[in-house]
C-alpha cells in the first residue's frame, strides 16, 4: 500500500474547520482505500492542528491527484506542513479496537551506518510486542518528505485510547530502556538529533 501523511498547522480554528471539510471532501473522492482527516488531540508535539492520512493501492493513484491537495495546503490559512509518503501495510498487534491513530515522523542522521539503522528499527519493532494497547502498527522508510526536516522514517500505531498512548506506551520500560537511547542527546547511541513530529487524532470517523 502507498501511504500519505500530512500534519498541517492552520491560522485559527475557523480556518481549521473549513480546511477539514475541504480535505475530507477531496479525500472521499480520491480513490483512497482508507482516508483519515481529523483535528489533532491535545498533547501533540510539532504535530499540527490537522492530521491527514491516506492509503492507496498504488503510488500512481496519489501522483494523479497530489497537485490538488498541494493547492489546498498552499493557501494563506495554512502555515507549516510536515509529511511524508511511504510504502507498507499495517500489522495487527492485537485484537483490540483502535480509537486513536498516532504517527511519528523522525530523521535518522545521514551519516548513520546501515547496521545501526537496522538495530534502531528492530528496537522500535519491539514496542508492539510489549504494549498491549497497540492494536496495529507500521514502521516505514520515507520515500518523499515535506516540511522542516528530510524525514527518514514514519512509525505509526492505532491505540485503544489516548490514555494508553500517553501513559502505558510512552512510560513503558521497553520504551525508556531500549528506544529512548536513540533519541537522547546524552546517550552515545543517539542517531535522531532533529526534532520529531509526534501527532495523533481520533480515528473513529476514518473512511475505508
Amino acid at each position: 500500500m502507498f501511504n500519505v501523511v500530512r500534519l498541517i498547522d492552520t491560522a485559527d480554528d475557523t480556518a481549521r474547520d473549513r480546511l477539514v471539510e475541504e480535505l475530507r471532501d477531496a479525500a472521499s473522492n480520491s480513490g483512497a482505500e482508507r482516508a483519515l482527516v481529523q483535528p489533532t488531540l491535545p498533547g501533540v508535539r510539532n504535530g499540527g492542528d490537522l492530521l491527514m492520512h491516506l492509503r492507496f493501492r498504488r503510488a500512481a493513484e496519489w501522483a494523479s491527484i497530489a497537485a490538488s491537495f498541494d493547492a489546498m495546503l498552499s493557501g494563506p490559512a495554512v502555515g507549516q506542513v510536515n509529511g511524508a509518503t511511504y510504502t507498507g501495510s499495517a500489522i495487527t498487534a492485537s485484537e483490540c479496537r483502535g480509537s486513536v491513530y498516532r504517527t511519528l515522523l523522525l530523521r535518522v542522521q545521514p551519516d548513520t551506518d546501515e547496521a545501526t539503522v537496522a538495530r534502531f528499527e528492530a528496537d522500535l519493532r519491539l514496542l508492539p510486542r510489549y504494549v498491549t494497547s497497540i492494536c496495529t502498527w507500521q514502521l516505514s522508510r520515507v520515500e518523499s518528505a515535506v516540511g522542516t526536516s528530510p524525514w527518514t522514517h514514519v512509525f505509526e500505531q492505532e491505540f485503544t485510547d489516548v490514555e494508553s498512548l500517553m501513559g502505558p506506551y510512552l512510560m513503558h520500560p521497553i520504551h525508556w530502556a531500549y528506544v529512548d537511547r536513540w533519541f537522547d542527546p546524552e546517550c552515545p547511541e543517539v542517531i535522531v538529533r532533529d526534532r520529531v513530529c509526534h501527532s495523533f487524532c481520533d480515528r473513529r470517523s476514518e473512511s475505508r
